[in-house]
């Protein structure tokens, strides 16, 4: 059904006084649906099927052809109801592929999202993909990710998610950021190494997330070239926030470069395991368990060795400190105030941290 053939119907109804079949509407669905896919705006497409209904109104034969003032009254309103059905006939339909239209783009936004994020698909076919999102491959990307401390992650309607996307488009038009949510986390992929996008997104996040009563943690990886750069910078903020957690870090921005020494002593897994077990293991059998002695082990070390402050980010007392190292170097042999032994009792004080020992076997 084009506009003519509205126009007939409008004819038909003004002779006949009958409502528009089903069958009627269903082509006026697919007509708008059809003007959706062609681009055209559905205030012009609707303007245009009033206006050629206000122009045929005096020649419709219900119209023309009534022997008196009622009749016309009865025809006219049996049109006017004709064409409102008509009317939200065509809107239902235009809507109809809008949203259709909508749900195909943003399928293929998601598989796209993945596969960037994942380094998965042909390079080629990634780098073609990537044009329609406004993202130039070939350069340098560096990758940012906000994690929820707890609740509910990040969807596409989250409150924060919108808040950080219309902030960035407004700030940043020129280089708009590519804004994606990804296992409940929300991702923002920004081009070229300037860190002025990754901590305009870090500081929205977390604002965002203070103004709805929650916290994020936010993780910037480092900038890298091609088509791989992009999955390896994502890869490196994920490590940097599951590093955070496993080691209590307290900041709420984290930059992966200046964590990559972690990932390190994970590399070879069953030699850090091994440390673990040969330089901590004696630390189960104190009274307590192993806990106490590894939390002294790590304030010690984030105190800078100086047993005052030890104590009072601990809550002891310099004493019961001091015994409390006295029992490390009693049942690992190894001294907390010696150099070298310092130095291995902190590797593997962060190594079981890092494999979460002794909650964990190792």
């Amino acid at each position: 059904m084009d506009g003519n053939d509205c126009l007939d119907l409008l004819a038909r109804v003004s002779r006949t006084g009958r409502r528009p079949r089903r069958d009627e509407l269903e082509e006026l669905r697919l007509l708008g649906e059809r003007a959706a896919e062609s681009g055209l705006g559905l205030r012009e497409l609707i303007g245009g099927q009033l206006r050629s209904a206000r122009a045929a109104w005096p020649e419709l034969p219900g119209i023309a052809g009534a022997a008196t003032a009622a009749e016309a009254r009865r025809a006219g309103g049996d049109v006017l109801a004709a064409l409102d059905a008509a009317v939200e006939a065509v809107v239902t339909g235009y809507q109809r592929a809008q949203r259709l239209a909508a749900h195909r783009e943003e399928t293929e936004r998601r598989e796209f999202v993945d596969d960037l994020l994942h380094g998965r698909s042909g390079l080629g076919r990634l780098a073609e993909r990537a044009d329609r999102f406004g993202l130039r491959l070939a350069r340098t990307h560096r990758v940012a990710v906000a994690a929820v401390a707890e609740g509910p992650g990040f969807d596409d309607g989250h409150p924060v998610t919108r808040h950080v996307d219309r902030e960035l488009t407004a700030r940043l038009r020129s280089r708009h950021p590519l804004l994606a949510t990804k296992e409940g986390r929300l991702v923002c992929v920004a081009p070229g190494g300037d860190r002025r996008v990754t901590e305009a997104f870090a500081a929205l996040a977390m604002a965002g997330a203070r103004g709805a009563g929650g916290a994020v943690r936010v993780a910037v990886g480092r900038p890298h070239r091609g088509p791989g750069g992009v999955a390896h910078s994502y890869e490196e903020a994920l490590s940097a926030l599951d590093t955070a957690e496993r080691l209590g870090l307290a900041a709420d921005l984290l930059d992966a470069a200046e964590l990559m020494v972690f990932p390190v002593l994970l590399r070879d897994r069953a030699a850090m395991a091994d440390l673990v077990r040969t330089v901590l293991g004696p630390l189960t059998g104190a009274r307590g368990g192993a806990e106490p002695l590894l939390e002294t082990l790590a304030a010690h070390a984030e105190a800078g060795y100086n047993r005052s402050e030890t104590a009072r980010r601990l809550s002891l007392s310099v004493r019961a400190l001091t015994y409390r190292l006295a029992r490390i170097r009693e049942l690992t042999g190894y001294d907390p105030d010696d150099a070298l032994h310092r130095y291995t009792l902190q590797t593997a004080a962060l190594g079981a941290r890092l494999l979460r020992w002794p909650e964990h076997a190792l």
